[in-house]
C-alpha cells in the first residue's frame, strides 16, 4: 500500500521551499499537488500525492 502519512500545508512549503502564495497560484493552475480539506476546515497533502508530484516535475524539467 502507498504512504498514507498526511502531511501539513506547512510542513509541505517548508519541503519544497514555496511560499503559500505561489502553492496557490500553482494549486489555480492545476499545477500543485493534491490537497485534502478536513473538516476543521485544515489542509492536508498526503505523502504519496507530493511524491507523485515530485517526480512529475522532474520528468517535464529533464
Amino acid at each position: 500500500m502507498a504512504n498514507s502519512e498526511k502531511l501539513k500545508l506547512d510542513d509541505v512549503l517548508t519541503e519544497i521551499k514555496m511560499s503559500r502564495a505561489a502553492f496557490y497560484r500553482m494549486r489555480a493552475r492545476g499545477q500543485a499537488p493534491r490537497i485534502s480539506k478536513l473538516p476543521n476546515g485544515q489542509l492536508r497533502v498526503s505523502r504519496a500525492d507530493l511524491d507523485a508530484w515530485w517526480a512529475g516535475c522532474e520528468e517535464r524539467a529533464a
